[in-house]
């Protein structure tokens, strides 16, 4: 990495940039979420547009002198709507909860309802967790996935909370969930109670982008929200998109200046770099080795005797049941910290554990797919995650793994990072 002024002029803080890279390079990345950007997205987030304001929207802006920056961010929603298919799209939002919160104030008002899965569920915290103000502000009312049937959402069971509370708003969602939604029910569901539709799809956007998984704009959902990192591999953006004519207008004054001003216009950059990216047949066949990944490193962990939920992932996704070795997830963490293998705890609904120490994993196969792993190595690493299991006491062999894992790291590098 070259950052010369960093490097001479700021030595200590340049030093922890360089020890994070030396992870990134070495380490299994198994963590839900974080991906790797290419090294052209990486210089376009550097560039000098970070210093322009360039409130308002392409055409009409406040200040002056946005010729480029206009077009940087029309490229970028016309790309967005051609990979998509989509007929509007807004580049702008700049966290998560902005992309969320604009959306129901732009759909919604005061105290309407809103029907989403519960946070214990496989939720999200900006979907209307009582901790958040949203909460204050509309009447959210939770489904659930049904034990019974192997942790699947019971639509039926959806139909009739919709039938009793008449919510305006239907979310489609998840964060930890392994199988796909099926986006006809919620679809057919919210038409019968005359509710509008939103898919949160920042998970599976790009698997979506390539039909490795449907799309819920095929069934004509009223709104998509999505980040673009995850399964895109960054820049750390959001974006919302539409089919609704009549809605188009609504969702950039939501955005501004409804909930922000200016829009970070070296990160719109980095993402039209990024779409540039990911319009190509490399991104396509590397969506679908995602899923592909996912699912023989979950076929090689139950070879094991591992307990998967839902016995299976249908997407990206894997949770799993680590107390088959007498092991917290606490304890789980810090020894395949031990060995460079990252991945994050989660809860399974209705979970008897507390939050901050369940007793399942869970992990995607993104990141690594990005490294161009493939068959081989998802062997590999089911074999890793088991030696150091079963080893969790032994440091010798938790050290020679850790070896295994440099070694095999070394022959795929990590794209912007040489």
């Amino acid at each position: 990495m070259i950052f010369p002024d960093l490097e001479k002029n700021f030595p200590e803080e340049f030093s922890l940039l360089q020890w994070e890279v030396h992870r990134q390079k070495t380490w299994i990345e198994l963590i839900p979420s974080e991906n790797y950007a290419s090294q052209a997205v990486i210089e376009a987030l550097w560039t000098h547009f970070t210093n322009k304001y360039s409130e308002w929207y392409p055409g009409k802006r406040y200040y002056w002198w946005q010729e480029f920056t206009d077009q940087i961010e029309q490229k970028a929603i016309n790309l967005a709507k051609k990979i998509f298919k989509w007929w509007h799209a807004n580049v702008q939002p700049i966290s998560w909860a902005v992309m969320n919160i604009a959306t129901y104030f732009w759909l919604l008002e005061p105290w309407d309802t809103i029907l989403w899965m519960d946070l214990s569920h496989w939720w999200h915290l900006t979907h209307g967790h009582p901790v958040t103000h949203m909460y204050k502000v509309f009447n959210f009312v939770r489904y659930k996935t049904d034990q019974e049937n192997n942790w699947a959402i019971d639509y039926e069971n959806l139909r009739e909370m919709a039938i009793k509370h008449k919510p305006k708003l239907i979310l489609a969602w998840f964060s930890s969930y392994s199988r796909n939604l099926d986006w006809k029910k919620f679809k057919e569901i919210a038409d019968e109670v005359w509710a509008l539709t939103m898919a949160d799809v920042s998970h599976i956007w790009w698997l979506i982008a390539w039909k490795a998984i449907e799309n819920p704009m095929d069934y004509w959902f009223d709104i998509l929200t999505t980040t673009t990192h995850k399964s895109l591999r960054w820049p750390r953006w959001w974006l919302i998109v539409t089919k609704n004519e009549e809605l188009w207008k609504k969702i950039d004054k939501a955005v501004f200046p409804g909930l922000q001003w200016w829009p970070l216009m070296n990160a719109v950059f980095a993402k039209l770099i990024c779409f540039k990216e990911a319009d190509t047949k490399d991104f396509e066949i590397y969506a679908k080795n995602i899923i592909s990944n996912a699912k023989i490193l979950c076929t090689e962990l139950e070879k094991k005797w591992y307990k998967m939920l839902n016995w299976w992932t249908e997407n990206h996704l894997i949770l799993m049941d680590i107390t088959k070795n007498w092991l917290t997830w606490k304890e789980a963490q810090m020894v395949l910290d031990e060995a460079w293998i990252t991945l994050n705890m989660n809860m399974i609904p209705d979970d008897p554990r507390k939050p901050l120490d369940p007793s399942w994993i869970r992990f995607w196969t993104p990141a690594v797919t990005t490294r161009w792993m493939w068959e081989k190595e998802m062997i590999k690493i089911a074999e890793f995650m088991d030696t150091v299991f079963k080893n969790h006491k032994n440091p010798e062999i938790i050290s020679e793994v850790k070896k295994w894992i440099e070694e095999m790291c070394e022959e795929f590098p990590v794209p912007g990072i040489v």
